[in-house]
């Protein structure tokens, strides 16, 4: 690992802490797509309602957006190393009901969207949590755009992987299988959790209510104007564009004629594009204009999509898929770095818990959009508008995106 930490792409492997974080998590990502690719996909197959996919992850994201307030507080108030123990295992409580309801033959719509939204109320307290901790497992700051980056990948990674090994065990086992390989996942984050030695915690006091604190987090994000700016652009990403996954399962079994298996390959390809990307990213050098990097894969992220909902061969369509994969992951990732290396440390977890506002309070409403929206225009024509509306907000934020200026967010 020490030889491995030596390259510019892997430099954040010198921390061990971070090492034990990067593993850890990535066992669990791997079974959190395997879930989400076996959810929709059995919701769609109850259902054949494109809508009815839009409601699910509304369902899960939705209350992650509603609880971001005490979740980002939460963060910054509490021990995050035992905020994020306690949401692993109450993560892992939630796959083994879903196995069961599966098993058992007790697969309804409801019960699903219920679980779903206990789901995201975990995501709320855990999101802000874990990425507020990579600062504390990463030795050195100058690692921790590295960081930030590969943990990304360890994500896209899961979601070029997970769905393609859930649409198998889809296939073969059935979805409580699936749910089942997630919650044993969990185990991963816990056993990382434990192995790393980290400094003794030093309980913070404050009189102050959770709804203060975390204006607090919003007047921060307004005196700098790079960070709020972000905000907004990923805000309206979140809500117009990025939910084109909510109309995936119909590509595959409408479109292309596939089953659960040809829905697994399209989040693949999606996601050998987001790894692609992300490698891109953390093997950038200090001093990349990351903002530019920004607008060239937002446009491509649009013109990915624009030629994959109107192209009828699935390889090539693969090909674009890709490539909109490619363009996603850079919307989060280059934000999150930006938060965390400008954000000062007892302001990180609400200033990210803000961040998060704009993801999981627009992409839950945007994906109940995009599926009404496809009921009445189809799944092809929504996500053309979905890339042609891309290439509008690079547009929008061009000047913002390309100006030469020194700040913090140039130079991570």
């Amino acid at each position: 690992m020490k030889k491995i930490s030596q390259l510019n792409l892997f430099r954040a492997f010198a921390s061990r802490n971070y090492t034990l974080y990067f593993f850890g998590r990535a066992v669990s990502q791997f079974g959190t797509w395997m879930q989400r690719t076996a959810v929709v996909w059995v919701v769609y197959s109850l259902t054949h309602s494109a809508f009815l996919l839009g409601v699910t992850i509304f369902a899960e994201q939705f209350p992650s957006f509603l609880f971001s307030i005490p979740g980002g507080v939460a963060a910054d108030r509490y021990n995050r190393y035992t905020v994020i123990k306690i949401t692993q295992i109450i993560s892992m409580v939630q796959a083994v009901l879903l196995a069961v309801l599966v098993l058992t033959g007790h697969t309804v719509v409801w019960a699903i969207l219920l679980l779903s939204v206990l789901l995201g109320i975990i995501n709320a307290f855990d999101v802000p949590a874990r990425q507020a901790l990579i600062n504390d497992v990463v030795a050195s700051p100058d690692d921790l755009p590295n960081a930030l980056s590969l943990s990304t990948a360890t994500a896209s990674l899961a979601q070029l992987l997970g769905p393609a090994l859930s649409g198998i065990v889809l296939s073969v086992f059935g979805a409580g299988v699936c749910f089942l390989l997630n919650a044993a996942s969990f185990g991963g984050v816990i056993l990382s959790l434990l192995l790393m030695k980290l400094p003794a915690y030093q309980p913070k006091k404050t009189n102050k209510k959770v709804i203060a604190e975390f204006a607090e987090g919003f007047a921060y994000i307004k005196n700098n104007r790079d960070i709020g700016l972000m905000v907004a652009m990923l805000a309206l990403v979140s809500l117009l564009v990025l939910p084109y996954n909510t109309v995936l399962p119909v590509f595959a079994k409408v479109v292309f004629k596939g089953d659960a298996s040809t829905f697994g390959y399209i989040n693949s390809f999606v996601g050998i594009g987001a790894v692609t990307g992300t490698i891109f990213l953390a093997s950038r050098k200090p001093g990349v204009h990351l903002k530019r990097i920004l607008f060239m894969s937002t446009v491509l992220m649009g013109v990915g999509l624009i030629c994959f909902s109107q192209i009828k061969n699935f390889p090539a369509a693969m090909l674009f898929a890709a490539i909109a994969g490619y363009g996603s992951i850079a919307q989060f990732t280059i934000s999150n770095i930006v938060v965390q290396s400008d954000a000062a440390p007892e302001m990180r977890g609400r200033t990210m818990g803000v961040l998060l506002m704009a993801i999981f309070g627009m992409m839950p409403l945007g994906s109940l959009l995009t599926g009404a929206v496809s009921e009445h225009i189809g799944a092809p024509a929504t996500v053309l508008f979905q890339g042609i509306i891309a290439v509008v907000i690079a547009l929008i934020f061009i000047k913002f995106l390309t100006r030469s200026h020194k700040s913090s967010f140039k130079t991570v």
